[in-house]
């Protein structure tokens, strides 16, 4: 017997047998073999390549009052996670204190205290909110990591930018919410991390390469420069800067490696140099290691353009 088609909104992701039920989806359809049962209620199609919100909407709509938090929070945000935690996809549901403890298979429960406007809706789900979820991971991430999760929240470029973008959310709201918890798992750690926190970082690779300057006791480069030709035309956005002696820093990920994107690079360098200033292009093998090459790299470029550890 040919089986009968799923609603589309239940063929490109998880999804509840409550979701079902109102779909009008018949028990006996939802036991077939082209559905996987992941938990207690939740199917996927067996074909599904689903990730993000799609991978978790189930979870969230299994009843009114599962939370999506901490790294499955930061997983529909789309954070940066370290290797040791971005391959971890065991789904951390909340609810709030007072109501039943979060128990199935590979979910990780937690019972947790909401104020208003911690809990929000995006994308299908439900999750924390991004200030909240910076805090929640404040247990579980150390400070670097941590930071790298915040210069992504906080993220925005100015009209003068290609593409300009609007900040996920504010370095105040983080401080808000910190100060909302005092007595929260792990607030010191946020606080710590607070004060590292910039807006302009684009990758994590970048925030690791500024707080590696910072704890060599280099100078703190400048995120969100832009050099602007004769013209008044923007013409340079790099990745770091120190305006005080012409020096742009680049960060290069693997996306560099390619034919076009070196030309591109090679313009980039042409321009930076016709502008009087200095490139320095920064690769992920100069962050490795106990003494990262990053911080000698940088401090002759500093000190070729007159800077000396003296400076303030």
């Amino acid at each position: 017997m040919r089986r009968a088609a799923l609603p589309d909104h239940l063929t490109n992701g998880s999804f509840s047998l409550r979701a079902s039920d109102k779909a009008g989806v018949t028990r006996t359809r939802t036991a077939a073999k082209d559905l996987v049962t992941v938990s207690r209620g939740i199917r996927v199609p067996a074909k599904s390549e689903a990730t993000g919100s799609l991978a978790l909407r189930a979870y969230t709509d299994l009843d009114d009052t599962s939370i999506l938090a901490s790294l499955s929070a930061a997983h529909i945000w789309g954070a940066p996670l370290s290797a040791r935690w971005s391959g971890d996809w065991r789904i951390h549901l909340a609810r709030r204190r007072g109501f039943s403890f979060p128990r199935r298979a590979n979910v990780v429960g937690h019972l947790l205290t909401f104020l208003p406007d911690e809990v929000t809706e995006y994308d299908g789900v439900r999750p924390t909110s991004p200030a909240r979820t910076w805090l929640d991971l404040a247990s579980v991430l150390n400070v670097a990591e941590l930071v790298a999760v915040g210069d992504y929240l906080v993220c925005s470029h100015g009209s003068a930018f290609p593409r300009p973008k609007e900040a996920i959310c504010s370095i105040e709201e983080l401080r808000v919410i910190i100060g909302s918890h005092p007595g929260m798992r792990g607030v010191r750690s946020a606080r710590e991390a607070l004060d590292l926190i910039r807006v302009g970082s684009d990758s994590a690779p970048e925030t690791q390469m500024r707080l590696l300057l910072i704890d060599a006791g280099l100078p703190e480069p400048v995120l969100n420069h832009v050099l602007f030709d004769q013209s008044g035309v923007p013409v340079l956005w790099p990745d770091a800067a120190y305006p005080q002696w012409g020096i742009a820093l680049q960060y290069d990920g693997e996306h560099h490696a390619g034919a076009e994107q070196h030309l591109r690079d090679i313009r980039r360098q042409d321009m930076t140099a016709s502008q009087g200033w200095m490139e320095v292009r920064i690769g992920k093998q100069h962050l490795e290691g106990e003494r990262p090459a990053v911080v000698s790299t940088v401090r002759r470029a500093l000190q070729s353009r007159g800077w000396s550890r003296y400076d303030r």
